[in-house]
């Protein structure tokens, strides 16, 4: 494993993440390697592990993290998602652009062209809370990752940016950040194409928690990832897809949406099952209906 690289200045940063990628990619390596998957009780962990590559995310990456959405949707018994990675001092540095090169002259088409989520609007829909547990510095798909979980959980002493300016991207799925940041912050970002220090991100409300270490982070992540899996299911993916109706649509025509989202929450049986515990004193039993 590579040493971290040293906290500098946003140019050193990206000048260490943008020689990394020069590097020549591993093609053998298969997808459920680049990303690994475990389900502990009502937790799942996705991991990004490509640490020789910064966790830059290869075409193999992106495919099955677009699998694992569907697959965490379809297991009623997983409540919450940790996306972490691999300490290399990088939590993601974005899309693997020597592969995205390599593609463009073997294919003669652009790398998103060739995935079937480019911009991560799957992650954003999945039912349960995704946590971030960014354990280094974080740029281009790496802030679109971080930015399509529902919490984040920073490294002190890390940067993250949108740095697609430096190397000729696009950055359309900025646009939705306009609920996380301040339109004048977004537009630094996106045009100064600078890092920015985590703690000033933590001050903006963009990052939840700053913790000292990576096991701290993830630690952090697994903690919160256990309150949410021990509350009624039901109600907490509700209160996710209502909040993200306002987001979507506004609060008013969010706010219709989500009512109409919790009726199957208030007619649901764990909504007796709540108050019969509480009068019991007793832990709650869910039964997600």
């Amino acid at each position: 494993m590579r040493a971290l690289i040293p906290l500098g200045s946003t140019n050193e940063i990206c000048r260490s993440i943008m020689e990394l990628m020069k590097e020549p990619t591993d093609h053998a390596a298969g997808a459920a390697q680049h990303v690994l998957y475990s389900v502990e009780g009502s937790v799942a962990t996705i991991t990004l592990n490509r640490p020789e590559r910064r966790n830059a995310l290869s075409l193999a990456a992106n495919e099955r993290l677009h699998s694992l959405w569907s697959s965490i949707d379809a297991d009623p018994a997983i409540r919450a998602v940790v996306l972490t990675s691999t300490d290399c001092g990088t939590f993601c540095a974005g899309m693997d652009l020597k592969e995205a090169a390599e593609l463009r002259q073997s294919t003669g088409r652009d790398i998103l062209d060739l995935l079937a989520d480019p911009f991560y609007e799957r992650m954003r829909r999945l039912s349960v809370p995704i946590i971030a547990a960014m354990t280094g510095h974080f740029t281009a798909a790496g802030m679109v990752l971080a930015a399509s979980a529902d919490i984040r959980i920073g490294l002190a002493g890390t940067q993250g940016g949108i740095t697609e300016a430096l190397v000729g991207r696009g950055t359309p799925w900025a646009a939705r950040m306009q609920d996380l940041l301040p339109l004048g912050i977004l537009m630094e970002l996106v045009a100064t194409a600078r890092m920015m220090p985590i703690e000033r991100l933590h001050a903006l409300g963009f990052v939840n928690a700053i913790e000292a270490t990576p096991e701290a982070v993830r630690g952090r992540a697994h903690e919160m990832a256990a309150a949410i899996a021990g509350n009624a299911p039901l109600s907490v993916r509700a209160g996710k897809a209502g909040l993200l109706a306002a987001s979507d649509f506004g609060s008013e025509a969010g706010f219709a949406i989500s009512r109409a989202l919790h009726r199957q929450v208030y007619a649901s049986e764990d909504a007796q099952e709540g108050p019969r515990a509480f009068a019991a004193k007793r832990r709650p039993q869910w039964l997600g209906r």
